[in-house]
């Protein structure tokens, strides 16, 4: 692979998924991207970024494909999950009691644990929330994940990730060697295609939105233009849930830190932002892209 192979895949992988590859990164691209080479029918890295420049999108989008990292599993870091069952919910409960209804979004979904875990709460609150309008929307950038996504069935090692036993038994039914997740759980998630970089308008307004775990592979431009998007499609007195490893400091001041709950952030009020947020949701309000995942 050439210094100029190596800039092509970089330029790529930032401008379809908003995926940054540092100079050290070489192997891990090599690593992802042989197999699909070989799997084609050409010698190397440089072979396949040729047959890219003048073959069809679909090897673009198996490039893409390749590169995206789908690490998740139920439950995940749990703190998050507890916030959001022991104060998150029952707050929109007051709040939201007018209308009876939530929307939560799922950025970067992958293969479904992450919203199926929500749901899974959300269902045994079925006391609490009787007769409300609960949407769960899921997206990613590969259509195979979400495929397997809806399907909500996973292996023995996937459900033994963070899922308690209680709510494996409660929540699925044993299908062969598989895990099923029950078909009125799964009813209660709709899966999409869709980019981050891509303009959040379409998708409406949500009193939560989980993004965590994708951010850190981004830069710090196209972190702060993703926060201040997030910022227009979350309720005014909304929630927006980061990974462990990703923080709102230093990068906007559309979110502040909520007290006492780690990885959760609340909007600001419009007075405390500064002009230039104002000017980056307008600039991002404009992205296209194709779509990313975790």
């Amino acid at each position: 692979m050439t210094p100029l192979d190596y800039e092509y895949l970089q330029k790529l992988l930032k401008e379809r998924s908003g995926l940054m590859l540092s100079a050290d990164k070489r192997y891990l691209l090599e690593s992802r991207l042989l197999p699909l080479a070989r799997k084609i029918g050409v010698a190397g890295i440089s072979e396949l970024v040729q047959k890219m420049k003048s073959g069809p999108d679909s090897l673009i989008h198996d490039v893409v494909e390749a590169m995206t990292t789908n690490e998740t599993f139920f439950f995940r870091d749990k703190t998050p999950f507890d916030h959001f069952k022991d104060s998150v919910i029952p707050d929109l409960i007051k709040a939201r009691a007018g209308r009876k209804s939530l929307r939560i979004w799922c950025a970067a979904a992958s293969t479904g644990q992450e919203p199926y875990s929500l749901a899974m709460i959300l269902k045994d609150m079925s006391a609490e929330l009787a007769g409300w309008r609960i949407e769960i929307i899921a997206t990613d950038l590969s259509p195979e994940v979400l495929e397997k996504s809806r399907s909500g069935l996973y292996t023995q090692f996937e459900v033994q990730r963070g899922l308690p036993i209680q709510m494996l038994v409660k929540h699925f039914k044993q299908v062969g060697a598989m895990w099923q997740l029950n078909a009125d759980t799964r009813a209660m998630v709709q899966y999409r295609q869709f980019n981050l970089l891509q303009d959040f308008a379409g998708l409406g307004k949500f009193d939560v939105i989980f993004c965590r775990n994708v951010l850190i592979y981004f830069d710090q431009p196209t972190k702060s233009d993703i926060f201040n998007r997030l910022m227009k499609a979350n309720e005014p007195d909304g929630y927006l849930f980061l990974g462990a490893a990703e923080t709102v400091v230093g990068l906007t001041d559309s979110y502040r830190v909520c007290p006492k709950r780690r990885g959760v952030y609340l909007p600001n009020p419009p007075a405390a932002r500064s002009p230039s947020a104002t000017l980056g949701q307008f600039a991002g309000g404009l992205k296209t892209g194709t779509a990313t995942s975790r």
